[in-house]
């Protein structure tokens, strides 16, 4: 977030949007109705972050054009000190919200979730320097707030992505990883919630979990193989290959180390808010300036989830949450009390 949109900007809506820079952009739901008029008062920042403001084709535009304009500034711009890579539907957007409010940090201003790692790296860093604010401009709303800013981003496919990790490691020297993981079965079941609601899913939740082998079937590897190539299922139909949490923290490991990683466990970061928020900000070395409003964000409600399903989910990864728990030396959340 700029400076002056730290001082000005009104409150953020609480929907999840889709990243309108993808290549499937236009692929969610259709758009019904007129975009409404510009407020004076709000700025074209705060309508390109607000999912409902405006029609998602102009606010694509909107956003390449405003990023164009600013790429020949992009080496005066800040550069993330840390990133929130993952997991999705873990509770990424409520702990992105929630740290941009901190006098330190600063969002990506055109957009929370740049996906640059994932499937726009071919655009280059010019492009993605240019979602972040003015160092110049960060420095100096941080001298008033007595602060060292950092700028961060927030893109949850860069923990499952196969080439995410090892890019941000060569882009990004010394960057922290922030990872947020919550119970895989639900967190499958909301994934699929949120896929549908955008448009980029048909299929019900157990047609879904039947299709995805062969959905996923070789994907992993064309991307490695040809880093250029985009596949549609490895982004919005991997439900129960995101929750295999553990392989992903070992790959993400291999590139940072433990000790640029904090992971997060989402039922013990809204049950306990105030100590959770904490342990990241003294994983980031950023002072404790007291607690914000923590609010819990893209919340969908849905049906209960059928028990054979449930079922067979908790025995799928019965085996994996038993390596993360080896690898985090404690319990998850979900575990505790099983």
């Amino acid at each position: 977030m700029s400076a002056a949109d730290k001082a000005a900007a009104p409150a953020r809506p609480d929907a999840s949007r889709p990243d309108a820079s993808r290549p499937d952009a236009g692929r969610g739901a259709a758009y019904r109705g007129p975009a409404p008029q510009l407020r004076p008062d709000r700025s074209l920042t705060g309508y390109l972050r607000d999912p409902k403001s405006l029609n998602p084709a102009l606010k694509q535009a909107a956003r390449l054009t405003l990023v164009a304009a600013r790429m020949p500034t992009s080496r005066a711009r800040i550069l993330p000190g840390f990133l929130i890579v993952g997991a999705q539907r873990c509770g990424t957007t409520s702990l992105s919200r929630t740290l941009d409010e901190h006098p330190a940090v600063f969002s990506a201003v055109l957009h929370e979730e740049v996906h640059f790692f994932d499937v726009s790296y071919r655009r280059g860093m010019s492009w993605y320097r240019s979602h972040f604010p003015l160092l110049a401009v960060a420095r100096r709303s941080g001298r008033a707030a007595g602060v060292t800013p950092v700028s961060f981003e927030s893109s949850p496919y860069y923990m499952f992505h196969p080439l995410a990790a090892e890019r941000i490691a060569r882009d990004l020297p010394g960057v922290r990883l922030l990872v947020l993981l919550r119970d895989p079965v639900e967190r499958a079941y909301s994934g699929h919630a949120h896929e549908v609601a955008h448009g980029f899913e048909s299929e019900p939740f157990e047609a879904a979990l039947e299709l995805e082998p062969a959905r996923l079937d070789g994907q992993a590897e064309r991307i490695v193989a040809d880093p250029g190539y985009f596949s549609y299922s490895h982004q919005h139909h991997s439900y129960m290959a995101r929750g295999q949490y553990v392989d992903q923290l070992e790959r993400l490991e291999r590139h940072f180390g433990r000790d640029r990683l904090h992971v997060v466990d989402s039922g013990d970061f809204f049950t306990d808010p105030e100590a959770t928020y904490d342990g990241v900000l003294a994983f980031l070395g950023l002072p404790n300036r007291g607690h914000p409003a923590f609010k819990r964000r893209n919340a969908r409600p849905r049906s209960p989830m059928p028990n054979s399903v449930r079922s067979a989910l908790e025995d799928h990864y019965r085996p994996y949450d038993e390596r993360l728990a080896a690898w985090l030396g404690y319990e998850p959340s979900w575990r505790r009390g099983n």
